[in-house]
């Protein structure tokens, strides 16, 4: 994982990106937890390493990957947004009780983007899909 993390401060680095104590930490914290975390729940993990850090250095920092293509951001309706550090193409199903997210590798279907090209006159930038149920954790309950 150590490598994952280097090889992308190096990235930002590469793009002249400074790196701060904060940003390395919510990086990493994004890396080596491959979950889906909310902004609040970066805060929340890193404030007592960083004390003095905002709530909006989050949302900077995060911003900030996103446009760098390091981080996705997964909006839900209503709810908070979460990031995926994982940026290869991959698909979530979604708890509907607890709210956790699961990714899930499925063959592209990029033939569902030709024949949806096809059939509106679009230009198909990409794709979400996003399945819902009820994980294990919450079945057992």
């Amino acid at each position: 994982m150590a490598t994952r993390v280097q090889h992308a401060l190096d990235q930002l680095k590469n793009n002249g990106v400074r790196i701060t104590p904060q940003r390395h930490a919510i990086l990493t914290y994004l890396l080596e937890s491959m979950g889906h975390p909310t902004a609040d729940e970066i805060y929340r993990a890193l404030e007592p390493r960083f004390p003095n850090m905002s709530v909006a250095t989050v949302y900077n920092n995060l911003k900030m990957l996103i446009e760098a293509n390091m981080v996705r951001e997964l909006t839900y309706g209503d709810n908070s947004s979460r990031f995926d550090a994982d940026v290869s193409d991959h698909y979530h199903i979604v708890c509907e009780m607890c709210g956790k997210i699961k990714d899930f590798s499925y063959p592209s279907l990029s033939d569902v983007e030709r024949k949806a090209e096809e059939m509106t006159g679009f230009v198909v930038h990409g794709h979400r899909l996003e399945l819902h149920g009820v994980c294990e954790t919450c079945r057992n309950q």
